[in-house]
């Protein structure tokens, strides 16, 4: 077994999730998730086929969004494993819409920060190990630390 390091490509102003399913109609099915979440968003969808043909599958509505979904799971390569990019909402809005999708497993990450991922090979195909998202902690958050916190939130709109 080889176990490799794949980094995620993750558009400015972006978020990546990703995630195992168990079924072909995955990418249709969360396709309608996206849609049917967020008014507004833009996304990209590709599914990593684990058996028949193998394919990649893709849906979306942001062209540009969809093909980096693709190169992302080509890259990992592994199977019944999926890759949404996302625009103009954040994971928060659509994670538990995604996890209620009937085909999903599992979800790995949901961030916009950068993103490795840990792939083991075997002479039979590939599968996720582990996710690393973003970096390593450098320190407790002091009181204007908590402050800054609370004033993002505010901004983006998720706290009044």
């Amino acid at each position: 077994m080889e176990i490799k390091t794949v980094t995620m490509e993750i558009p400015e102003s972006a978020n990546i999730i990703i995630g195992q399913t168990h079924f072909i109609k995955t990418a249709e099915d969360l396709y309608e998730v996206m849609v049917n979440a967020v008014p507004g968003i833009k996304f990209g969808i590709a599914f990593c086929e684990a058996s028949g043909p193998c394919l990649v599958r893709a849906e979306g509505n942001d062209s540009t969004l969809k093909e980096i979904a693709i190169r992302n799971a080509n890259n990992i390569a592994a199977g019944h494993t999926f890759v949404i990019l996302i625009k103009e909402a954040f994971p928060v809005n659509v994670l538990n819409s995604i996890k209620a999708c009937p085909e999903v497993c599992s979800i790995y990450c949901a961030t916009a920060n950068p993103v490795q991922v840990l792939v083991a090979e075997t002479v039979q195909g590939r599968g996720i190990m582990g996710i690393i998202d973003g970096y390593s902690p450098k320190g407790v958050e002091t009181e204007k630390d908590i402050l800054n916190r609370r004033q993002l939130l505010r901004k983006i709109g998720y706290k009044l």
